[in-house]
């Protein structure tokens, strides 16, 4: 089957992020960090349900007792199923924001903070329990930490750090949470896209979005650059497995900051099918 590219969900994000597959509703949920806004849809009719929040939304999950957690510029956020939103835990400082979070197997968010103006070593990584408790690990280690995954087998943990063009890899312990030997996976030249968002297929290998450089890019997990998917928009900004059989890659896109044609899709969900390859379930937040 040859690739196609679709768009998916028609729409205009600002920083479209954080796609989520449900894989209980059917339904694809993503972020708007700069609009505030957590959607959700269902891709088969484009009927798109939007909650809006008065800060700024790196991120928002789907919890095991309905709604969202968000990561938002405050810290984390519980989103209700009606859209009333309540800030649980504000724990950081003014000129921070939190950015990209997925969730563990265990239905711990862990979420990546950063400064406003991405400051050099102003990030963090955050792990919020489902009773709502946070620890903070790489605390200035960190610029814009961003893209989020975990290999199949849970041993290793993967976050990029935008800012540095680089996707870090850990060492998962099991009698320990903080992500332990750090090295270099993959580091990106300047010239041909920054790594924003990313996923993990099946097979273990990395999906990863290169926002400016108009391409999804497949990494192995030795750090081998394995294909390379060119896509209509210029800032495609992270990617998630989804469809009844995990097979459909949806891209969330960016129009911010871009001179834009009247046709242009940027801004919209992409569908990327043929890939040949499956995703690995998502997790809902434990709360």
């Amino acid at each position: 089957m040859a690739i196609e590219i679709t768009v998916a969900v028609p729409g205009e994000a600002r920083v479209g992020e954080g796609p989520f597959w449900d894989a209980d509703s059917g339904r694809l949920s993503w972020v708007d960090i700069l609009g505030g806004t957590v959607s959700s849809a269902d891709p088969a009719t484009h009927h798109v349900r939007t909650f809006t929040l008065p800060t700024l939304v790196g991120a928002a999950v789907p919890k095991t007792s309905g709604g969202f957690v968000a990561a938002t510029t405050e810290g984390f956020t519980d989103l209700a199923p009606d859209g009333t939103w309540t800030t649980r835990r504000a724990i950081l400082p003014p000129g921070r924001r939190m950015n990209d979070a997925k969730c563990d197997a265990a239905g711990r968010l862990w979420a990546g903070s950063c400064a406003l103006d991405f400051a050099l070593s102003g990030g963090a990584l955050h792990v919020l329990s489902p009773g709502w408790e946070t620890e903070r690990f790489l605390d200035g280690e960190l610029t814009q930490p961003n893209g989020l995954g975990w290999s199949p087998d849970g041993r290793t943990f993967y976050l990029v750090d935008t800012v540095a063009r680089e996707v870090n890899a850990f060492d998962v312990l099991p009698d320990r949470l903080a992500p332990a030997n750090r090295r270099t996976l993959a580091r990106f030249p300047d010239g041909g896209g920054e790594p924003d968002g990313l996923t993990v297929d099946a097979d273990g290998c990395l999906w990863i979005a290169l926002w400016g450089g108009g391409r999804i890019v497949r990494v192995s997990p030795e750090g081998r650059v394995l294909t390379e998917i060119a896509v209509p928009v210029a800032q495609p900004a992270s990617c998630a497995f989804g469809g009844p059989d995990r097979d459909v890659l949806y891209v969330t896109t960016a129009r911010e900051g871009l001179a834009l044609r009247p046709d242009s899709v940027d801004g919209s969900v992409l569908a990327v099918r043929g890939l040949g390859v499956r995703g690995l379930p998502a997790h809902r937040f434990g709360g």
